[in-house]
């Protein structure tokens, strides 16, 4: 017996030096807490590597696979023709023609890795028909029940924030491919999330479906969406106006919480830590971020005497798109939506006059 809990002790000393290695060569400092050694984009975008390799390991045989198919649809900068650029928004559907493209690009181009999206989800492309190209995409899905940035933005509460969050989803992945990101690209995959489409598909989606926890009927509105940008303010969110507008607002920095980084196999042997020491873990389906974040991790990183690396000081900015004019007075009034009119093709083409083509103009010898 004593043979035994002086191996368990060995591998416990071992899994706790494999996590302080691991933290330390991502470019964490780790004193009384966690942090980034700097603030520097190089170094936050090295934080995120270890995870992201991973995650391209894991789909390879789908990366290879698809790669022929990509490679049709891209269009090099030299061939693009900026004032011909015809975009079409397309909802992209499960087994699909598009999803194949929607999920390669999403695991090859973000520094920031891919995560399995949870609960409700609409994905999209946005597609030039000129060039038979994929211009850029965003993923859609629930929100964090819990944010104390949003809710206390919008004045929320224990009793209500339920009901509200659940008619607002979140932005995951929102961005421009290449080589439509050096038109400032970003800007119109960002409006066209917020289009009246977009809206009006959400409302024929989840119209008289019941929620998963609670069981009940929550109205088919799209009130608002939030997303976060990964390096503290967004250049591309800021700098956004439609019909004399603003429309995403900077509301707040997140606090940094979250368990990216630490690797799968990483998490896979804390539990076989939990396990060995008596802790009965829930596993699959239903144990969400959350109970990994709060549960899982911390409880074996406690043990392992390892303090506070469930929070891991990298800041985003959180962003928020309302939808309504007054969403104030909808949430805490009673009032009906006075929804934003943004027809997609308006959209379009008000990007094209605004960013596209005199972006095209100023940097022409890019595009040669």
């Amino acid at each position: 017996m004593f043979f035994i809990e002086a191996i368990y002790l060995d591998d416990d000393k071992e899994l706790r030096e494999k996590i302080l290695n691991s933290l330390k060569l991502q470019g964490f400092n780790i004193n009384s807490s966690l942090e980034p050694i700097d603030n520097e984009k190089c170094t936050l975008k090295k934080i995120h590597l270890i995870k992201r390799r991973e995650q391209l390991l894991l789909h390879k045989k789908f990366l290879s696979d698809n790669f022929c198919t990509v490679r049709e649809h891209v269009v090099s900068g030299k061939n693009l023709e900026p004032a011909k650029i015809q975009l079409n928004l397309i909802e992209v559907k499960p087994n699909s023609y598009y999803s194949k493209l929607f999920f390669w690009w999403n695991l090859f181009w973000w520094s920031i890795p891919y995560d399995k999206p949870i609960g409700r989800l609409m994905n999209f492309i946005l597609w030039d028909e000129y060039h038979q190209a994929p211009f850029g995409l965003f993923s859609l899905q629930s929100p964090q029940l819990r944010s104390s940035i949003r809710d206390n933005f919008l004045d929320l509460n224990s009793e209500n924030s339920n009901y509200w969050i659940n008619q607002s989803l979140h932005g995951q992945r929102i961005g421009a491919l290449p080589p439509y990101n050096d038109l400032l690209g970003g800007k119109m995959v960002a409006l066209a999330m917020v289009s009246n489409e977009v809206r009006k598909l959400y409302e024929s989606k989840y119209e008289n479906k019941k929620t998963i926890l609670k069981k009940r009927y929550l109205p088919n509105r799209l009130l608002f969406i939030t997303t976060t940008s990964a390096y503290g303010k967004s250049s591309v969110y800021e700098r956004i106006n439609y019909g004399g507008k603003k429309v995403g607002q900077f509301i707040g920095y997140t606090s940094g919480a979250g368990t990216f980084h630490l690797s799968e196999d990483l998490y896979m042997e804390c539990l076989k830590y939990l396990e060995r020491n008596g802790v009965n873990i829930k596993r699959g389906y239903g144990t969400g971020t959350s109970r990994k974040l709060r549960l899982n991790i911390e409880m074996a990183l406690r043990n392992l005497k390892i303090r506070k690396c469930t929070y891991h000081n990298i800041k985003r900015g959180y962003y928020l798109f309302e939808n309504t004019e007054n969403l104030n007075e909808v949430i805490h009034e009673g009032q009906e939506p006075i929804w934003f009119n943004r027809p997609f093709n308006e959209i379009r083409q008000f990007w094209l006059n605004r960013w596209c083509i005199p972006r095209s103009r100023r940097h022409y010898l890019d595009f040669q």
